[in-house]
């Protein structure tokens, strides 16, 4: 039986698999239409999943808002990433072999996530998004090298480039490895450079 809040998976079988990637969607979004980015990654042997917000919102206001507003959604998100990262150790693929990555909400989810759940990730990928929060609390722990990638427009209308760069200087803090690169005028989506550059994390998993 399945629930509208059941994650979306697709690639190869947890147990089976060598690496594993969570895609967390964005604002209006779904699991199944970020899925469809696993078909850029043609690897037959990676677990994809990614977690389905409830009415497709996993948080109601901008994620520079102060955090009490975006609960309890930023810490339902939060569990959802963790509960796909956790099933995918147990089934013995370990972290530094699992990609975290996620666009728009899903990216500052992603963020949050790996800020404050720190490990030696295979990679995250963070577009168009940031840490979450009014202000930037304190974390700490050690990312390990994880290389981490901030893709982000100069003029996005959510997400604003200051707010990439502080997260940046964040995961510099934990020891990770960034790349973080500013689109002159696009705007929020994705775009093929942001693609290519995952595809060679995934490449490395």
């Amino acid at each position: 039986m399945t629930h509208e809040n059941d994650p979306a998976r697709a690639g190869a079988a947890p147990e089976d698999a060598n690496a594993a990637v969570v895609m967390t969607h964005g604002r209006g979004a779904t699991a199944r239409s970020i899925l469809a980015m696993q078909q850029e990654f043609s690897r037959d042997d990676i677990a994809y999943a990614a977690p389905q917000a409830t009415n497709n919102t996993w948080y109601p206001n901008s994620f520079l808002a102060p955090v009490e507003r975006n609960e309890p959604g930023r810490t339902d998100g939060l569990a959802a990433i963790d509960r796909l990262v956790e099933g995918f150790v147990e089934a013995g693929i370990p972290h530094e072999n699992i990609l975290l990555m996620g666009f728009s909400q899903g990216a500052c989810l992603t963020s949050e996530y790996a800020a404050t759940h720190p490990a030696r990730y295979g990679g995250i990928g963070v577009l168009s998004g940031g840490l979450i929060g009014e202000t930037l609390g304190e974390y700490d722990g050690d990312l390990g090298g994880t290389p981490v990638f901030l893709g982000c427009s100069d003029v996005d209308p959510h997400i604003p480039e200051e707010r990439v760069h502080d997260t940046r200087d964040v995961f510099d803090s934990l020891d990770a490895d960034v790349e973080e690169r500013i689109y002159e005028g696009m705007g929020h989506g994705v775009n093929e450079d942001e693609i290519e550059y995952l595809r060679g994390v995934v490449a490395e998993l």
